[in-house]
């Protein structure tokens, strides 16, 4: 098993693609911003993710030493990030939907999670190294 093979871990890392897909989303959108007909798009996925944690059903998982050996429980959660198009909504006389502030402040709020989750992964690999007896 290595060490970093766990649940936290696998969840940070998923957290950090979503968060670096929706930064090439949003660049996306403002680079389309006067092109006509253009649809913004969105990535989903802490309301994916909430959906999948919520969920009524809980059971007991049980330890598997071997990944051959047979799940017991619930499956891991494997959520992955959606891209949706918003194509209900028009800003434009183009018929384009994409607000430049809007995308803007969507960057903004983006970048300070995803520098959130560095710091967090640093402090993780920094406990680490402490208990594994480096500096």
């Amino acid at each position: 098993m290595s060490l970093l093979d766990k649940p936290s871990w696998n969840l940070m890392e998923r957290s950090l693609d979503a968060s670096a897909l929706r930064q090439k989303v949003i660049a996306n959108n403002v680079a389309n911003v006067d092109t006509p007909y253009f649809k913004r798009s969105d990535v989903q996925f802490e309301e994916i993710l909430q959906g999948e944690m919520s969920s009524s059903t809980q059971s007991i998982q049980g330890y598997r030493s071997d990944p051959r050996h047979f799940v017991i429980g619930k499956q891991e959660n494997n959520v992955m990030p959606e891209i949706k198009a918003d194509e209900t909504t028009t800003i434009n006389n183009n018929l384009n939907n994409v607000d430049m502030d809007y995308e803007m402040s969507l960057m903004a709020k983006n970048q300070l999670k995803y520098n959130t989750l560095i710091q967090q992964m640093n402090s993780e690999f920094k406990k680490m190294r402490t208990v594994l007896g480096g500096k």
